[in-house]
Protein backbone atom coordinates (compact mmCIF):
# COMPACT_ATOMS: atom_id res chain seq x y z
CA UNK A 1 0.00 0.00 0.00
CA UNK A 2 1.59 3.34 -1.23
CA UNK A 3 2.26 5.79 1.88
CA UNK A 4 0.57 9.05 1.34
CA UNK A 5 2.58 12.50 1.75
CA UNK A 6 0.72 13.35 5.24
CA UNK A 7 1.92 9.87 6.15
CA UNK A 8 5.30 10.10 5.22
CA UNK A 9 5.26 14.47 7.17
CA UNK A 10 3.64 12.63 10.34
CA UNK A 11 6.30 10.36 10.43
CA UNK A 12 9.07 12.61 9.70
CA UNK A 13 7.54 15.01 12.71
CA UNK A 14 7.16 11.91 15.21
CA UNK A 15 10.89 11.13 14.21
CA UNK A 16 12.15 14.94 15.32
CA UNK A 17 10.16 15.23 17.97
CA UNK A 18 12.71 13.15 19.77
CA UNK A 19 15.37 14.06 21.77
CA UNK A 20 17.30 16.84 19.65
CA UNK A 21 20.81 15.06 17.98
CA UNK A 22 23.73 15.76 16.09
CA UNK A 23 23.54 15.82 12.40
CA UNK A 24 25.26 16.78 9.46
CA UNK A 25 23.89 19.40 7.85
CA UNK A 26 23.74 17.27 4.83
CA UNK A 27 21.55 14.72 6.98
CA UNK A 28 19.68 18.01 8.15
CA UNK A 29 18.62 18.50 4.52
CA UNK A 30 17.42 15.15 3.87
CA UNK A 31 15.14 15.31 6.65
CA UNK A 32 14.22 18.58 5.43
CA UNK A 33 13.17 17.45 2.00
CA UNK A 34 11.54 14.69 3.91
CA UNK A 35 9.46 16.54 6.09
CA UNK A 36 8.25 18.61 3.10
CA UNK A 37 6.76 14.91 1.72
CA UNK A 38 9.17 15.01 -0.66
CA UNK A 39 9.98 11.73 -2.68
CA UNK A 40 11.37 12.17 -5.77
CA UNK A 41 14.55 14.45 -6.08
CA UNK A 42 16.48 14.28 -9.76
CA UNK A 43 20.04 15.28 -9.98
CA UNK A 44 23.69 15.01 -10.65
CA UNK A 45 26.18 14.53 -8.13
CA UNK A 46 29.90 16.57 -8.31
CA UNK A 47 32.02 17.44 -5.56
CA UNK A 48 30.34 20.08 -4.01
CA UNK A 49 27.13 17.51 -3.68
CA UNK A 50 28.94 14.63 -2.19
CA UNK A 51 28.33 14.59 1.48
CA UNK A 52 24.48 15.33 0.36
CA UNK A 53 24.62 12.51 -2.27
CA UNK A 54 26.41 10.41 1.04
CA UNK A 55 23.24 11.40 3.25
CA UNK A 56 20.65 10.30 0.15
CA UNK A 57 23.11 7.16 0.03
CA UNK A 58 22.28 6.25 3.98
CA UNK A 59 18.36 7.22 4.24
CA UNK A 60 14.81 5.28 2.23
CA UNK A 61 12.68 8.35 2.19
CA UNK A 62 14.00 10.47 -1.07
CA UNK A 63 14.35 8.56 -4.14
CA UNK A 64 16.89 10.34 -6.08
CA UNK A 65 16.70 9.82 -9.98
CA UNK A 66 19.99 10.40 -11.92
CA UNK A 67 19.91 12.31 -15.02
CA UNK A 68 22.22 12.52 -17.70
CA UNK A 69 22.37 16.52 -18.13
CA UNK A 70 21.85 18.68 -15.13
CA UNK A 71 19.89 21.00 -17.41
CA UNK A 72 17.05 17.57 -17.67
CA UNK A 73 17.34 17.52 -14.21
CA UNK A 74 15.52 20.66 -13.44
CA UNK A 75 12.90 20.01 -16.70
CA UNK A 76 12.39 16.59 -15.24
CA UNK A 77 11.34 18.39 -11.28
CA UNK A 78 9.79 21.08 -13.72
CA UNK A 79 7.46 18.07 -15.58
CA UNK A 80 6.51 16.61 -11.73
CA UNK A 81 5.24 19.97 -11.17
CA UNK A 82 3.16 20.98 -13.85
CA UNK A 83 1.69 17.44 -13.43
CA UNK A 84 0.81 17.03 -9.72
CA UNK A 85 0.96 20.84 -8.53
CA UNK A 86 3.72 19.65 -5.89
CA UNK A 87 6.98 21.69 -5.53
CA UNK A 88 9.59 19.67 -8.12
CA UNK A 89 12.82 19.13 -6.69
CA UNK A 90 16.44 18.63 -8.27
CA UNK A 91 19.77 18.91 -6.77
CA UNK A 92 23.11 20.10 -8.94
CA UNK A 93 26.69 20.34 -8.05
CA UNK A 94 28.69 23.98 -7.98
CA UNK A 95 29.80 25.87 -10.99
CA UNK A 96 29.35 23.99 -14.22
CA UNK A 97 26.26 22.29 -12.78
CA UNK A 98 24.23 25.06 -11.58
CA UNK A 99 25.20 26.92 -15.03
CA UNK A 100 23.84 23.76 -16.55
CA UNK A 101 20.33 24.14 -14.46
CA UNK A 102 20.17 27.90 -15.36
CA UNK A 103 18.35 27.33 -18.55
CA UNK A 104 15.30 25.43 -16.53
CA UNK A 105 15.23 27.61 -13.90
CA UNK A 106 14.14 30.36 -16.61
CA UNK A 107 11.91 27.92 -18.00
CA UNK A 108 10.12 27.48 -14.83
CA UNK A 109 9.91 30.53 -13.57
CA UNK A 110 8.88 31.94 -16.83
CA UNK A 111 5.66 29.83 -16.27
CA UNK A 112 5.51 30.43 -12.65
CA UNK A 113 6.05 26.51 -11.47
CA UNK A 114 7.02 25.72 -7.99
CA UNK A 115 10.04 24.08 -7.74
CA UNK A 116 13.46 23.99 -5.41
CA UNK A 117 16.80 23.72 -6.48
CA UNK A 118 19.41 22.51 -4.33
CA UNK A 119 22.81 23.55 -5.68
CA UNK A 120 26.75 22.70 -4.30
CA UNK A 121 28.70 25.74 -3.37
CA UNK A 122 32.60 25.83 -2.52
CA UNK A 123 33.22 25.76 0.59
CA UNK A 124 32.74 28.91 2.73
CA UNK A 125 36.37 30.48 3.11
CA UNK A 126 37.15 29.51 -0.44
CA UNK A 127 33.97 31.54 -1.98
CA UNK A 128 34.91 34.70 -4.45
CA UNK A 129 38.63 33.05 -4.58
CA UNK A 130 37.90 31.70 -7.86
CA UNK A 131 37.92 27.78 -6.32
CA UNK A 132 37.87 24.86 -8.64
CA UNK A 133 33.98 24.99 -10.04
CA UNK A 134 33.16 28.13 -8.16
CA UNK A 135 30.31 30.21 -9.70
CA UNK A 136 27.82 33.61 -8.28
CA UNK A 137 24.78 31.34 -7.76
CA UNK A 138 23.10 34.02 -5.81
CA UNK A 139 24.19 36.45 -8.72
CA UNK A 140 23.85 34.23 -11.80
CA UNK A 141 20.13 33.15 -10.83
CA UNK A 142 18.69 36.25 -9.41
CA UNK A 143 16.98 37.42 -12.24
CA UNK A 144 15.22 33.94 -12.97
CA UNK A 145 14.35 33.08 -9.57
CA UNK A 146 11.29 33.91 -7.51
CA UNK A 147 14.26 34.16 -4.47
CA UNK A 148 17.70 32.23 -3.66
CA UNK A 149 19.61 31.69 -0.62
CA UNK A 150 22.57 31.13 0.27
CA UNK A 151 23.22 29.25 3.49
CA UNK A 152 26.25 30.09 5.43
CA UNK A 153 25.58 27.99 8.32
CA UNK A 154 24.35 24.67 8.89
CA UNK A 155 22.35 25.47 12.14
CA UNK A 156 20.33 27.45 9.16
CA UNK A 157 19.50 24.79 6.66
CA UNK A 158 16.16 23.31 8.03
CA UNK A 159 14.28 26.89 8.64
CA UNK A 160 16.12 27.32 4.87
CA UNK A 161 14.39 24.64 3.25
CA UNK A 162 11.09 25.15 5.08
CA UNK A 163 10.99 29.11 3.66
CA UNK A 164 12.53 28.10 0.10
CA UNK A 165 8.74 25.65 -0.04
CA UNK A 166 6.42 28.19 1.18
CA UNK A 167 8.28 30.98 -0.77
CA UNK A 168 7.93 28.63 -4.22
CA UNK A 169 4.33 27.35 -3.96
CA UNK A 170 2.68 30.28 -2.03
CA UNK A 171 1.20 33.80 -3.77
CA UNK A 172 2.57 33.26 -7.45
CA UNK A 173 4.87 30.23 -7.43
CA UNK A 174 7.94 29.86 -8.84
CA UNK A 175 11.49 28.30 -8.24
CA UNK A 176 13.62 29.23 -5.87
CA UNK A 177 17.61 28.34 -5.56
CA UNK A 178 18.98 27.03 -2.21
CA UNK A 179 23.25 27.46 -2.34
CA UNK A 180 25.09 25.16 0.21
CA UNK A 181 28.99 25.42 0.63
CA UNK A 182 30.21 21.89 0.88
CA UNK A 183 31.72 22.38 4.45
CA UNK A 184 28.34 23.62 5.86
CA UNK A 185 26.98 20.07 4.45
CA UNK A 186 29.79 18.43 6.32
CA UNK A 187 29.53 20.57 9.75
CA UNK A 188 27.76 18.56 12.57
CA UNK A 189 25.26 20.75 14.63
CA UNK A 190 22.60 19.80 17.12
CA UNK A 191 19.21 19.28 14.75
CA UNK A 192 16.15 19.99 16.83
CA UNK A 193 13.35 19.11 14.71
CA UNK A 194 12.02 20.84 11.16
CA UNK A 195 10.20 24.15 11.86
CA UNK A 196 6.11 23.59 11.99
CA UNK A 197 6.01 27.82 10.34
CA UNK A 198 7.79 29.92 9.54
CA UNK A 199 7.40 34.22 9.33
CA UNK A 200 8.74 35.86 6.70
CA UNK A 201 7.93 39.90 7.11
CA UNK A 202 8.39 40.97 3.67
CA UNK A 203 6.35 37.99 2.12
CA UNK A 204 3.11 37.96 2.51
CA UNK A 205 1.17 37.45 -0.65
CA UNK A 206 -2.31 37.96 -1.03
CA UNK A 207 -5.15 35.59 -1.37
CA UNK A 208 -8.07 36.79 -0.63
CA UNK A 209 -9.23 39.76 -3.67
CA UNK A 210 -10.95 42.92 -2.93
CA UNK A 211 -14.72 42.43 -2.06
CA UNK A 212 -15.84 45.87 -3.94
CA UNK A 213 -14.39 45.35 -7.11
CA UNK A 214 -15.76 41.96 -7.15
CA UNK A 215 -18.93 43.22 -6.88
CA UNK A 216 -18.06 45.78 -9.62
CA UNK A 217 -16.70 42.93 -11.72
CA UNK A 218 -19.85 40.98 -11.28
CA UNK A 219 -22.18 44.08 -12.65
CA UNK A 220 -19.81 44.37 -15.50
CA UNK A 221 -20.57 40.93 -16.17
CA UNK A 222 -24.17 41.00 -15.75
CA UNK A 223 -24.40 43.77 -18.14
CA UNK A 224 -22.27 42.48 -20.96
CA UNK A 225 -23.54 42.24 -24.26
CA UNK A 226 -20.65 40.55 -25.14
CA UNK A 227 -18.93 38.93 -22.85
CA UNK A 228 -15.94 36.96 -22.83
CA UNK A 229 -13.77 34.79 -20.57
CA UNK A 230 -9.65 34.59 -21.14
CA UNK A 231 -8.00 31.88 -19.27
CA UNK A 232 -4.45 31.49 -18.75
CA UNK A 233 -2.30 29.21 -17.08
CA UNK A 234 -2.63 30.98 -13.28
CA UNK A 235 -6.14 28.83 -13.04
CA UNK A 236 -4.35 26.03 -13.40
CA UNK A 237 -1.62 26.73 -11.27
CA UNK A 238 -4.33 27.92 -8.39
CA UNK A 239 -6.67 24.78 -8.98
CA UNK A 240 -9.77 27.20 -10.35
CA UNK A 241 -10.56 25.20 -12.92
CA UNK A 242 -13.82 24.05 -11.81
CA UNK A 243 -15.17 27.75 -10.89
CA UNK A 244 -13.81 28.54 -14.00
CA UNK A 245 -16.35 26.38 -15.86
CA UNK A 246 -19.03 27.25 -12.86
CA UNK A 247 -18.99 31.07 -13.56
CA UNK A 248 -18.68 30.23 -17.73
CA UNK A 249 -22.01 28.22 -17.12
CA UNK A 250 -23.61 30.32 -15.20
CA UNK A 251 -22.86 33.41 -17.58
CA UNK A 252 -23.31 31.44 -20.85
CA UNK A 253 -20.49 33.35 -22.44
CA UNK A 254 -17.74 32.05 -24.54
CA UNK A 255 -14.17 31.09 -23.15
CA UNK A 256 -10.68 30.69 -24.53
CA UNK A 257 -7.51 29.57 -22.85
CA UNK A 258 -3.88 30.84 -23.72
CA UNK A 259 -1.46 28.09 -24.33
CA UNK A 260 -0.67 27.43 -20.71
CA UNK A 261 -4.20 27.57 -19.92
CA UNK A 262 -5.23 25.06 -22.23
CA UNK A 263 -7.53 21.86 -20.22
CA UNK A 264 -8.47 24.82 -17.72
CA UNK A 265 -11.78 24.74 -19.46
CA UNK A 266 -13.08 21.98 -21.36
CA UNK A 267 -12.17 21.77 -25.14
CA UNK A 268 -15.23 19.59 -25.84
CA UNK A 269 -17.68 22.17 -24.32
CA UNK A 270 -19.30 24.56 -27.11
CA UNK A 271 -18.25 27.32 -25.15
CA UNK A 272 -15.00 27.09 -25.92
CA UNK A 273 -13.69 28.68 -28.70
CA UNK A 274 -10.33 27.64 -29.08
CA UNK A 275 -6.56 28.73 -28.31
CA UNK A 276 -6.49 32.25 -28.92
CA UNK A 277 -2.91 34.51 -29.64
CA UNK A 278 -0.22 34.17 -32.53
CA UNK A 279 -1.55 30.67 -33.69
CA UNK A 280 -5.13 31.13 -32.04
CA UNK A 281 -8.37 30.21 -34.25
CA UNK A 282 -9.90 32.89 -35.96
CA UNK A 283 -13.09 32.75 -33.49
CA UNK A 284 -10.83 33.03 -30.36
CA UNK A 285 -9.21 36.25 -31.61
CA UNK A 286 -11.78 37.63 -32.85
CA UNK A 287 -13.76 37.63 -30.01
CA UNK A 288 -10.96 38.85 -27.93
CA UNK A 289 -10.96 41.87 -30.03
CA UNK A 290 -14.72 42.70 -30.55
CA UNK A 291 -16.30 41.35 -27.03
CA UNK A 292 -17.59 44.67 -24.35
CA UNK A 293 -16.46 42.98 -21.13
CA UNK A 294 -13.47 40.84 -21.03
CA UNK A 295 -12.69 38.60 -17.78
CA UNK A 296 -9.03 37.72 -17.84
CA UNK A 297 -8.18 34.93 -15.40
CA UNK A 298 -4.43 34.06 -14.47
CA UNK A 299 -3.26 34.96 -17.83
CA UNK A 300 -0.79 38.68 -18.57
CA UNK A 301 -1.87 39.95 -21.84
CA UNK A 302 1.49 38.39 -23.16
CA UNK A 303 2.56 39.87 -26.56
CA UNK A 304 1.91 36.16 -28.16
CA UNK A 305 -1.85 36.41 -27.20
CA UNK A 306 -2.65 40.31 -28.01
CA UNK A 307 -0.42 40.97 -30.71
CA UNK A 308 0.35 44.44 -31.18
CA UNK A 309 -0.98 46.44 -28.03
CA UNK A 310 -2.07 49.74 -29.87
CA UNK A 311 -4.21 47.44 -32.17
CA UNK A 312 -5.58 45.76 -28.84
CA UNK A 313 -6.54 49.19 -27.88
CA UNK A 314 -8.70 50.31 -30.85
CA UNK A 315 -11.57 48.66 -29.71
CA UNK A 316 -13.51 49.83 -26.32
CA UNK A 317 -14.05 47.24 -24.05
CA UNK A 318 -14.17 47.30 -19.83
CA UNK A 319 -11.51 44.45 -18.46
CA UNK A 320 -11.93 42.78 -15.66
CA UNK A 321 -8.09 41.15 -14.58
CA UNK A 322 -7.75 38.64 -11.84
CA UNK A 323 -4.39 37.41 -10.69
CA UNK A 324 -2.24 36.87 -7.70
CA UNK A 325 0.57 38.65 -8.87
CA UNK A 326 -0.35 42.16 -8.51
CA UNK A 327 2.47 43.20 -10.67
CA UNK A 328 0.89 41.44 -13.53
CA UNK A 329 -2.34 43.80 -13.72
CA UNK A 330 -1.82 46.46 -16.18
CA UNK A 331 1.55 46.12 -17.25
CA UNK A 332 0.69 45.96 -20.71
CA UNK A 333 -2.73 46.53 -21.01
CA UNK A 334 -5.26 48.70 -18.67
CA UNK A 335 -7.31 46.81 -16.37
CA UNK A 336 -10.61 48.97 -15.64
CA UNK A 337 -11.54 46.37 -12.47
CA UNK A 338 -7.95 45.03 -11.11
CA UNK A 339 -8.55 42.08 -8.54
CA UNK A 340 -5.32 41.13 -6.53
CA UNK A 341 -5.89 37.83 -5.31
CA UNK A 342 -5.94 33.67 -5.40
CA UNK A 343 -8.07 32.78 -8.95
CA UNK A 344 -9.78 29.76 -7.19
CA UNK A 345 -10.49 32.52 -3.89
CA UNK A 346 -11.86 35.34 -6.06
CA UNK A 347 -13.99 33.39 -8.42
CA UNK A 348 -15.49 31.48 -5.16
CA UNK A 349 -16.25 34.81 -4.27
CA UNK A 350 -17.89 36.27 -7.55
CA UNK A 351 -19.82 32.88 -7.90
CA UNK A 352 -21.83 33.56 -4.30
CA UNK A 353 -22.25 37.11 -5.22
CA UNK A 354 -23.82 35.73 -8.25
CA UNK A 355 -26.02 33.18 -6.47
CA UNK A 356 -27.41 35.51 -4.56
CA UNK A 357 -28.64 38.05 -7.13
CA UNK A 358 -32.13 36.81 -9.46
CA UNK A 359 -29.74 39.42 -12.43
CA UNK A 360 -29.25 37.45 -15.33
CA UNK A 361 -27.00 38.85 -18.39
CA UNK A 362 -29.14 39.72 -21.72
CA UNK A 363 -30.35 36.79 -23.07
CA UNK A 364 -31.16 38.73 -26.42
CA UNK A 365 -27.93 40.33 -26.85
CA UNK A 366 -25.88 37.22 -25.63
CA UNK A 367 -27.76 35.25 -28.54
CA UNK A 368 -26.51 37.53 -30.86
CA UNK A 369 -22.87 37.92 -30.21
CA UNK A 370 -23.59 33.86 -30.37
CA UNK A 371 -24.41 34.39 -34.02
CA UNK A 372 -21.18 36.39 -34.65
CA UNK A 373 -19.39 34.15 -33.26
CA UNK A 374 -20.59 31.22 -34.80
CA UNK A 375 -20.13 32.98 -38.06
CA UNK A 376 -16.21 33.29 -36.91
CA UNK A 377 -16.33 29.26 -36.16
CA UNK A 378 -17.73 28.36 -39.69
CA UNK A 379 -14.49 29.69 -41.63
CA UNK A 380 -12.93 26.89 -40.12
CA UNK A 381 -9.74 27.78 -39.87
CA UNK A 382 -8.05 24.66 -38.55
CA UNK A 383 -8.87 22.31 -41.72
CA UNK A 384 -6.15 21.08 -43.63
CA UNK A 385 -5.78 18.16 -46.80
CA UNK A 386 -7.11 15.21 -45.14
CA UNK A 387 -7.34 13.41 -47.96
CA UNK A 388 -3.60 12.81 -48.59
CA UNK A 389 -2.65 9.80 -48.81
CA UNK A 390 1.05 10.34 -50.01
CA UNK A 391 2.97 12.50 -47.78
CA UNK A 392 2.26 12.20 -43.47
CA UNK A 393 0.28 15.59 -42.54
CA UNK A 394 1.53 16.55 -38.80
CA UNK A 395 -2.02 17.62 -37.74
CA UNK A 396 -3.03 14.10 -38.47
CA UNK A 397 -0.81 12.24 -36.17
CA UNK A 398 -2.01 14.59 -33.53
CA UNK A 399 -5.81 14.69 -34.40
CA UNK A 400 -5.13 10.34 -34.99
CA UNK A 401 -3.48 10.52 -31.31
CA UNK A 402 -6.08 12.23 -29.83
CA UNK A 403 -9.09 10.03 -31.09
CA UNK A 404 -7.50 7.16 -29.68
CA UNK A 405 -7.01 8.53 -26.20
CA UNK A 406 -10.07 10.44 -25.83
CA UNK A 407 -11.46 9.35 -22.05
CA UNK A 408 -7.76 8.11 -21.31
CA UNK A 409 -5.50 8.54 -18.56
CA UNK A 410 -2.94 10.29 -20.83
CA UNK A 411 -0.50 13.11 -20.54
CA UNK A 412 1.06 15.18 -23.12
CA UNK A 413 4.64 17.31 -23.25
CA UNK A 414 5.56 18.79 -26.03
CA UNK A 415 8.88 20.59 -26.92
CA UNK A 416 9.04 23.73 -28.92
CA UNK A 417 8.14 24.78 -32.32
CA UNK A 418 5.78 23.62 -35.26
CA UNK A 419 4.81 20.85 -33.61
CA UNK A 420 3.94 22.35 -30.03
CA UNK A 421 1.32 24.64 -31.85
CA UNK A 422 -0.25 21.78 -33.67
CA UNK A 423 -0.16 19.87 -30.46
CA UNK A 424 -1.98 22.91 -28.96
CA UNK A 425 -4.54 23.08 -31.42
CA UNK A 426 -5.46 19.80 -32.61
CA UNK A 427 -5.06 17.52 -29.13
CA UNK A 428 -8.43 18.67 -27.40
CA UNK A 429 -7.39 19.02 -23.85
CA UNK A 430 -10.71 18.82 -21.13
CA UNK A 431 -8.66 18.76 -18.08
CA UNK A 432 -6.11 20.71 -16.42
CA UNK A 433 -2.31 19.45 -16.06
CA UNK A 434 -2.26 17.06 -18.76
CA UNK A 435 -0.83 19.44 -21.20
CA UNK A 436 2.74 20.27 -20.59
CA UNK A 437 5.00 22.70 -22.24
CA UNK A 438 6.87 25.30 -22.10
CA UNK A 439 5.27 28.78 -22.62
CA UNK A 440 6.88 31.87 -21.48
CA UNK A 441 10.60 30.87 -22.29
CA UNK A 442 9.78 28.23 -25.41
CA UNK A 443 12.82 26.17 -24.25
CA UNK A 444 13.12 23.48 -27.02
CA UNK A 445 14.53 19.89 -25.05
CA UNK A 446 11.82 19.58 -22.18
CA UNK A 447 9.63 17.00 -24.21
CA UNK A 448 11.55 13.68 -22.45
CA UNK A 449 12.20 15.54 -19.36
CA UNK A 450 9.33 16.47 -18.71
CA UNK A 451 7.76 13.34 -19.98
CA UNK A 452 9.94 11.32 -17.27
CA UNK A 453 9.08 13.71 -14.62
CA UNK A 454 5.33 13.03 -15.15
CA UNK A 455 6.02 9.20 -15.38
CA UNK A 456 7.78 8.71 -11.78
CA UNK A 457 4.70 11.11 -10.86
CA UNK A 458 2.01 9.07 -12.27
CA UNK A 459 3.14 5.50 -13.47
CA UNK A 460 -0.10 4.47 -13.92
CA UNK A 461 -0.60 6.92 -16.83
CA UNK A 462 0.29 6.74 -19.96
CA UNK A 463 2.62 9.58 -21.01
CA UNK A 464 3.23 10.93 -24.92
CA UNK A 465 6.05 13.89 -25.59
CA UNK A 466 5.08 15.60 -29.03
CA UNK A 467 8.23 16.81 -30.84
CA UNK A 468 10.64 17.40 -33.44
CA UNK A 469 14.23 16.15 -34.65
CA UNK A 470 15.51 19.39 -34.05
CA UNK A 471 14.08 19.94 -30.29
CA UNK A 472 14.29 16.43 -28.93
CA UNK A 473 17.89 16.33 -29.81
CA UNK A 474 18.21 18.66 -27.19
CA UNK A 475 18.26 16.52 -24.31
CA UNK A 476 17.83 13.16 -26.46
CA UNK A 477 20.70 11.68 -23.88
CA UNK A 478 17.71 11.46 -21.61
CA UNK A 479 16.72 8.17 -22.97
CA UNK A 480 19.41 6.39 -20.82
CA UNK A 481 17.57 7.89 -18.01
CA UNK A 482 14.41 6.78 -19.05
CA UNK A 483 16.46 2.81 -19.23
CA UNK A 484 18.04 3.22 -16.01
CA UNK A 485 14.57 4.30 -13.63
CA UNK A 486 12.12 2.12 -15.60
CA UNK A 487 10.04 5.39 -17.08
CA UNK A 488 8.27 4.39 -20.30
CA UNK A 489 7.40 7.29 -22.46
CA UNK A 490 5.77 7.66 -26.21
CA UNK A 491 8.10 9.66 -28.22
CA UNK A 492 6.23 11.34 -31.18
CA UNK A 493 9.05 13.15 -33.32
CA UNK A 494 6.97 14.73 -36.11
CA UNK A 495 10.28 14.84 -38.30
CA UNK A 496 10.34 17.04 -41.12
CA UNK A 497 13.57 17.46 -41.50
CA UNK A 498 13.76 21.33 -40.68
CA UNK A 499 13.52 23.73 -37.81
CA UNK A 500 10.20 23.97 -39.24
CA UNK A 501 9.26 27.25 -37.24
CA UNK A 502 12.22 28.81 -38.18
CA UNK A 503 11.88 27.45 -41.23
CA UNK A 504 8.02 28.90 -41.31
CA UNK A 505 9.50 32.44 -40.51
CA UNK A 506 12.26 32.83 -43.27
CA UNK A 507 9.22 31.65 -46.17
CA UNK A 508 7.04 34.19 -44.57
CA UNK A 509 9.43 37.23 -43.16
CA UNK A 510 12.48 36.30 -45.26
CA UNK A 511 11.35 35.32 -48.55
CA UNK A 512 12.70 32.02 -48.47
CA UNK A 513 15.75 32.38 -47.67
CA UNK A 514 16.14 28.88 -45.04
CA UNK A 515 19.72 30.25 -43.31
CA UNK A 516 20.49 27.57 -41.34
CA UNK A 517 16.87 26.01 -40.50
CA UNK A 518 17.52 22.78 -43.00
CA UNK A 519 18.36 19.46 -41.07
CA UNK A 520 20.86 17.26 -43.14
CA UNK A 521 22.81 15.17 -41.22
CA UNK A 522 20.17 13.39 -38.74
CA UNK A 523 20.50 10.43 -37.31
CA UNK A 524 18.51 6.91 -37.55
CA UNK A 525 16.32 7.67 -34.82
CA UNK A 526 15.29 4.00 -34.81
CA UNK A 527 18.87 2.86 -34.33
CA UNK A 528 19.81 5.49 -31.72
CA UNK A 529 16.58 3.99 -29.78
CA UNK A 530 17.82 1.00 -30.13
CA UNK A 531 21.26 1.84 -29.04
CA UNK A 532 20.08 3.32 -25.68
CA UNK A 533 17.60 -0.14 -25.12
CA UNK A 534 14.13 1.29 -26.42
CA UNK A 535 12.03 0.47 -29.32
CA UNK A 536 12.25 2.45 -32.84
CA UNK A 537 9.47 2.78 -35.48
CA UNK A 538 9.97 4.88 -38.57
CA UNK A 539 6.88 5.61 -40.17
CA UNK A 540 6.68 7.39 -43.67
CA UNK A 541 3.36 6.58 -44.89
CA UNK A 542 -0.41 8.19 -43.61
CA UNK A 543 -1.84 4.71 -43.09
CA UNK A 544 0.34 3.30 -40.84
CA UNK A 545 0.18 6.13 -38.30
CA UNK A 546 -2.74 4.64 -36.32
CA UNK A 547 -1.17 1.17 -36.28
CA UNK A 548 2.07 2.68 -35.41
CA UNK A 549 0.35 4.43 -32.33
CA UNK A 550 -1.44 1.16 -31.30
CA UNK A 551 1.62 -0.48 -31.18
CA UNK A 552 3.35 2.01 -29.46
CA UNK A 553 0.14 1.87 -26.84
CA UNK A 554 0.75 -2.02 -26.69
CA UNK A 555 4.22 -1.71 -25.45
CA UNK A 556 3.42 -0.61 -22.10
CA UNK A 557 6.94 -1.52 -20.30
CA UNK A 558 9.11 0.05 -23.08
CA UNK A 559 9.95 3.73 -23.73
CA UNK A 560 9.05 3.55 -27.81
CA UNK A 561 10.38 6.37 -30.41
CA UNK A 562 8.27 7.34 -33.02
CA UNK A 563 9.85 8.73 -36.38
CA UNK A 564 6.79 9.79 -37.97
CA UNK A 565 8.06 11.38 -41.53
CA UNK A 566 6.06 14.23 -42.12
CA UNK A 567 5.16 16.86 -44.67
CA UNK A 568 8.24 18.91 -44.89
CA UNK A 569 6.70 22.20 -46.23
CA UNK A 570 3.72 22.26 -43.62
CA UNK A 571 2.96 25.49 -41.87
CA UNK A 572 1.13 26.22 -38.46
CA UNK A 573 -2.20 28.46 -39.63
CA UNK A 574 -3.74 30.53 -38.36
CA UNK A 575 -0.57 32.93 -37.90
CA UNK A 576 -0.32 36.67 -36.45
CA UNK A 577 3.04 37.81 -37.97
CA UNK A 578 5.56 40.19 -35.39
CA UNK A 579 3.90 43.03 -34.92
CA UNK A 580 0.40 42.60 -36.25
CA UNK A 581 -2.74 42.97 -34.50
CA UNK A 582 -4.25 39.87 -33.05
CA UNK A 583 -7.09 39.99 -35.77
CA UNK A 584 -4.85 40.40 -38.54
CA UNK A 585 -4.10 36.54 -39.16
CA UNK A 586 -2.65 34.53 -42.35
CA UNK A 587 -4.87 31.52 -42.49
CA UNK A 588 -2.95 29.74 -45.31
CA UNK A 589 -0.55 29.38 -47.76
CA UNK A 590 -2.80 31.99 -50.35
CA UNK A 591 -2.24 34.61 -47.66
CA UNK A 592 1.14 34.25 -47.48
Amino acid sequence: MEISKAEIRAAHAAHDAAAPQELMGADILIRALAAEGVQHVWGYPGGAVLYIYDALYRQQSVNHYLVRHEQAAVHAADGYARATGEVGVALVTSGPGLTNAVTGLATAYMDSIPMVVISGQVPTPAIGQDAFQECDTVGITRPIVKHNFLIKRAEDIAITVKKAFHIARSGRPGPVVIDIPKDVSFKKVVYEGYPQTCEMRSYNPVRKGHGGQIRKAMQLLLTAKRPYIYVGGGAILGNATAQVRALADRLGAPVTNTLMGLGAFPASDPKFLGMLGMHGTVEANNAMQHCDVLLAIGARFDDRVIGNVKHFAQNERKIIHIDVDPSVISKRVKAHVPIVGDCKDVLTELLNMLAETDERPDAQALEQWWATINGWRAQRCLDYDRSNTEVIKPQYVIETLWNMTRGDDVYITSDVGQHQMWAAQYFRFDEPRRWINSGGLGTMGVGIPYAMGIKLAKPDSEVFCITGEGSVQMNIQELSTCLQHNTPIIICALNNRYLGMVRQWQEIEYSGRYSHSYMDALPDFVKLAEAYGHVGMLIEKPQDVEGALREARRLKDRTVFLDFRTDPGENVFPMVQAGKGITEMLLGADDV
